[in-house]
């Protein structure tokens, strides 16, 4: 089992606590948190130990678990990645694309590996059909969210759009061609809402609209593609997949058919995806120790949460465009 460390025990940071506990694959052996009254009422209520101060966690450790403001996640994760450990980082990756460089190199050169919690890779929904999705040519994203104050001391951008940008990315083999959007700070110092345009090379489109400050949560992805539309529930956890094929020459009497002008046939068939039953930030977690243990590639490499923050700040500093 590697030994883990956390740092940062607020909302999230608990909740890692909690899991790396009861994960297979983990000894927990401690947290740090700045807020010392704070750690010591989690450590009254749960019984972690904590630790003084991140030099000691991150010796006593071979897993750094950085669930901290996102302004701290480069200075924590270079001090454990320049101690020899390995390093989750929470989303984003840091607050700047040169900061996210420079901790790829620094692993590289420590020879640890990193992933980082872009958690909706793991979301069952999406896992589910993520081997259907072949070539899309357009999509279309929503992630609503109602106010959180907890959330606001980032763009939405940041907060929730780059979760959907992450997605994207992973399943489009083409590189970023341009990038425009507009965003409205409604609530917040930053925009809570913002509407993205994503044009890549081999000409797809994604469209993402993100909001803090909606009447109701809604996480929904649609991928379409030829012959194929798929959509994603993230926030549900449901997935659906509507194919076409060509028209059988004597369709049953509940086949759906569609005709074109020219007289071509197309038949409308659904393809049902088994959902499985899963905690996403526990299976992100035993992912990162299995990448560690077998010595492979994370899930959520350093690189590719690096190339979703770019895409991210793009959407940023088109907002002042």
């Amino acid at each position: 089992m590697l030994k883990a460390g956390v740092l940062g025990a607020g909302h999230l940071g608990k909740i890692h606590l909690r899991l790396l506990a009861q994960s297979e694959h983990y000894e927990l052996i401690g947290f740090y948190d700045a807020d010392e009254i704070h750690a010591q009422q989690i450590v009254k209520e749960f019984g972690y130990t904590y630790f003084d101060s991140i030099t000691k966690l991150i010796k006593a450790v071979d897993v750094v678990d950085i669930v901290t403001p996102t302004f701290a996640h480069f200075e924590t994760a270079k001090k454990a990645i320049e101690s020899g450990k390995h390093v989750f980082i929470e989303k984003p990756i840091t607050n700047t694309v040169a900061e996210a460089e420079e901790l790829i190199a620094l692993a590289k050169k420590h020879h640890v590996k990193g992933q980082v919690g872009h958690v909706e890779r793991f979301n069952p929904a999406f896992t589910a059909v993520n081997d259907k999705i072949n070539n899309p040519m357009f999509i279309e994203t929503h992630r609503l969210a109602e106010f959180n104050p907890r959330g606001t001391d980032v763009p939405v951008v940041l907060d929730l759009m780059i979760h959907d940008i992450d997605a994207i990315l992973s399943v489009i083999d083409s590189d970023v061609k341009n990038v425009t959007a507009s965003g409205v700070a409604v609530i917040s110092e930053t925009p809570d809402i913002a509407n993205a345009r994503i044009e890549f090379e081999n000409g797809c489109v994604a469209n993402l609209t993100a909001s803090r400050i909606s009447l109701k949560n809604m996480r929904k992805t649609r991928f379409f593609q030829k012959d194929a539309y798929i959509s994603v529930d993230f926030f549900e956890k449901k997935c659906e997949v509507v194919k076409m094929k060509d028209a059988p020459k004597e369709p049953g009497e509940f086949d759906m058919i569609l005709q074109n002008a020219e007289g071509v046939q197309k038949q409308i068939y659904f393809e049902n995806s088994e959902i499985g039953d899963n905690n996403a930030i526990l299976d992100e977690l035993n992912a990162f120790a299995t990448a560690i243990t077998n010595d492979t590639t994370p899930i959520v490499s350093l690189e590719q949460a690096t190339a979703a923050l770019k895409v991210a700040l793009a959407v940023i500093e088109d907002f002042s465009v």
